[in-house]
């Protein structure tokens, strides 16, 4: 794995939907979530700007989930069902990619994974702090 990169070619499981992506900071971005949604996808996401995805095959097959507060956008193919990124509630600005999306990257690649509390999202908080509250670990046997 090479956390240094900066554009990958992602696509969902059975290829209907595929994009290009330009990261914003390789994937020394990685987080997961606690929010309900976040808790049942279990994805890793990394960060790229709004600006940073090209789809490339399929926008007529990307399906959009929202809920609560319905800022956050989630893009997931309509044949297969597999989440493909997101625009940030935290950072509309920005958008989530799941990393197993991406080309030659697993989620399993990572050791530890910080975990940012979605629950308590910092955009109901007055100091708007959105900090990780913990880590997932991958150990290899």
């Amino acid at each position: 794995m090479l956390p240094d990169i900066t554009t990958s070619r992602g696509s969902c499981h059975c290829g209907a939907v595929q994009f290009r992506v330009e990261l914003s900071d390789g994937l020394r971005s990685a987080r997961r979530c606690n929010c309900s949604y976040c808790r049942m996808r279990g994805a890793v996401a990394v960060s790229a700007p709004l600006s940073g995805i090209v789809i490339e095959q399929g926008e007529d097959a990307l399906t959009v989930y929202q809920f609560n507060t319905r800022t956050a956008k989630h893009f997931f193919c309509s044949k297969c069902g597999i989440y493909t990124f997101h625009q940030r509630r935290s950072n509309p600005s920005q958008y989530g990619v799941n990393v197993a999306c991406l080309e030659g990257i697993s989620p399993f690649d990572f050791a530890e994974v910080p975990v940012f509390d979605g629950v308590n999202h910092p955009a109901d908080r007055a100091a708007g702090v959105n900090e990780p509250v913990g880590v997932l670990r991958y150990v290899r046997r």
